[in-house]
């Protein structure tokens, strides 16, 4: 089975990119999601949030916005709650990976925003980074409501430049130029990995033979 990684700093488009590629039928582990469920109501991360943080808890659930307010800012307090969260969510990665080997599942993909600076590329054959412009960027996250310019830049500093990760990336996938070239690009990338294991492709089994024909006339059209 192919692992493939799929990430890009905040703001670049990786959700969009992961959601086409769920369209085109691929199985896709969402790292951020994970998360969600290990905070929300009876999540497994809950209790041990509580201990470490006094006050974050409330209805069962964790209260992601005063957590932050406590994190923000203050490198330690990240650094313990990453040793809670980390292996929980790398426990519900290593559930997808075995889940999709015993079905005996082409290729998967990872979805992991902080891919490189984790450690979690090393398990991965190859990578997948969104990229957009900077200004695009920018654009994009201060629409979020309760972003700020010294959030973003809180959040930039510790993740990789997009430079670095384009540099890394076995194929680098545009967004904003529209949804039709990301997903044209998505195809073309699946394509060219898939010829690194065998001559037909890792997981066309998966791709309804519509979108199996559309991808290969977009390889001749671009």
């Amino acid at each position: 089975m192919q692992i493939i990684g799929l990430t890009g700093s905040i703001g670049m488009g990786k959700s969009t990119a992961a959601a086409l590629l769920r369209q085109l039928g691929v199985p896709v582990y969402d790292a951020d999601a994970a998360v969600h469920r290990l905070l929300g109501p009876g999540g497994r991360a809950v209790p041990a949030i509580e201990r470490r943080f006094p006050g974050t808890v409330h209805d069962g659930a964790v209260d992601r916005g005063a957590l932050g307010r406590i994190v923000f800012g203050d490198l330690a307090a990240l650094r313990a709650l990453e040793a809670i969260v980390h292996p929980l969510v790398f426990e519900a990665q290593q559930r997808f990976l075995r889940a999709h080997s015993v079905r005996r599942t082409r290729g998967v993909v990872l979805d992991i925003p902080l891919l490189f600076e984790s450690g979690s590329a090393r398990r991965c054959d190859a990578i997948l980074v969104v990229s957009a412009s900077p200004v695009l960027q920018r654009q994009r996250v201060l629409r979020r409501p309760g972003m700020t310019v010294e959030k973003l830049a809180g959040i930039l500093a510790q993740q990789m430049p997009d430079a670095e990760k384009r540099r890394r990336a076995d194929v680098v996938i545009p967004s904003g130029l529209g949804k039709a070239l990301t997903r044209r690009r998505l195809r073309h990338a699946l394509t060219r990995l898939g010829r690194r294991r065998q001559s037909t492709g890792w997981l066309w089994s998966t791709i309804s033979p519509r979108l199996h024909r559309s991808a290969a006339m977009a390889k001749y059209r671009g």
